[in-house]
């Protein structure tokens, strides 16, 4: 790697606000906001929309959608593929 080229890496907290919940990793983001961690040490912290905890597909909340229906409903307005 060149060098002086390539951003800071090191530890960061993400935030996940709207479930309220934490981790601490490495990362080349920065913040000024900082924030006091378990270990006693403090980490600058990035809030975030929505992580692992909050998202539907990991949380088993996610609907599924109606495809084949969908699918039906093209081919009786416009016809099937190859048909003419």
């Amino acid at each position: 790697m060149k060098p002086g080229i390539h951003p800071a890496y090191g530890p960061v907290v993400f935030r996940d606000r709207a479930a309220n919940h934490a981790f601490l990793t490495r990362s080349t983001m920065t913040s000024d906001k900082t924030i006091e961690w378990e270990d006693g040490n403090t980490y600058p912290v990035v809030d975030v929309e929505i992580s692992n905890v909050s998202h539907p597909f990991y949380t088993g909340t996610a609907r599924v959608l109606d495809t084949a229906g969908r699918v039906e409903r093209f081919e009786r307005r416009y016809g099937r593929i190859g048909e003419k």
